[in-house]
């Protein structure tokens, strides 16, 4: 990839076209995960396969049980997070998910005790008061319990997902490519017997949705993400990282014509920064900020 920085874009691009899929193609969270994992398989292991990646010195026992774990944890964050679309939108459901980062700082701290330094602990806290504007939170009338399911869901799918970013730190010298597949056959074999087909099958136009759901925010994206970041600068993933939540908003309008509140833009710009500032390591002094 000539363009890193460019096929990142368009990567993120991609993803944030998910939430579209997901309530296009009409069906419960379960079978469409199911259908996202099948499909991005078969993609992903076509590419593997003409990548060479198919060795068993690529996923030796020991990588592959965490790989299988942790796709475990990816299928739980992909079926709560397409419930979360389901109830709050595919905007909230985004840009809630993005606190994600601070979950794998804290997750960090407390299960594999490392050490979280008091500049990171401050941007955590800017990021959960983010959290609570980009929610919705108001203290004058009470929220609908069918929107505080879908923020709950968000947030456990964000949990799930810290777990999967600290599991896969672990497996070096594994292609992050044969890691996806094998998110994706675990997916794939875990809801096969939990999924619903409609009495009537699968009309053309959701087969379409699910193919391409499979095919371009799935197998498409994470080829060119990997591919993309070891070329990269950290502060440059940091940043553009940010493209996707940003485009699923104007997704969510444009498609749907939902149009998140002040309050809540608010609170995404503020973990937008708190994310930037875990992420590059920016430091605080009097009167100044810095990164280290």
């Amino acid at each position: 990839m000539r363009h890193p920085v460019l096929t990142y874009i368009i990567a993120m691009l991609m993803l944030s076209t998910l939430g579209v899929y997901v309530q296009e193609a009409g069906l419960d969270p379960v079978t469409t995960v199911f259908f996202r994992c099948a499909i991005g398989a078969l993609a992903l292991a076509l590419y593997c396969a003409w990548k060479g990646m198919l060795q068993r010195e690529n996923m030796p026992p020991r990588a592959f049980k965490l790989a299988a774990f942790s796709g475990v944890l990816m299928v739980v964050n992909w079926v709560t997070f397409f419930e979360a679309i389901r109830r709050i939108g595919i905007a909230v459901a985004t840009i809630v998910f993005h606190v994600q980062p601070f979950m794998v700082l804290l997750l960090g701290a407390l299960v594999l005790r490392e050490r979280l330094a008091a500049n990171k602990l401050a941007w955590v806290a800017l990021g959960f008061g983010g959290l609570a504007l980009a929610c919705g939170v108001r203290f004058d009338e009470p929220m609908d319990a069918n929107y505080l399911l879908g923020i709950a869901s968000t947030l456990t799918g964000a949990l799930a997902y810290a777990g999967v970013t600290l599991t896969t730190k672990s497996m070096r010298g594994t292609p992050p490519h044969l890691t996806a597949l094998v998110h994706c056959m675990t997916g794939a074999l875990l809801l096969g017997a939990f999924s619903t087909i409609p009495s009537g099958g699968l009309t053309l136009a959701q087969w379409g949705w699910l193919g391409t759901l499979g095919l371009v925010p799935t197998a498409m994206a994470y080829v060119m993400i990997y591919g993309a970041t070891p070329r990269m600068e950290t502060a440059a993933i940091a940043v553009l990282t940010f493209i996707y939540p940003a485009a699923a908003v104007c997704w969510d309008y444009v498609v749907y014509g939902h149009l998140i509140s002040g309050w809540q833009v608010a609170g995404f710009a503020l973990i937008v920064l708190a994310s930037l500032g875990v992420n590059l390591d920016w430091r605080f002094t009097v009167g100044k900020l810095y990164s280290r």
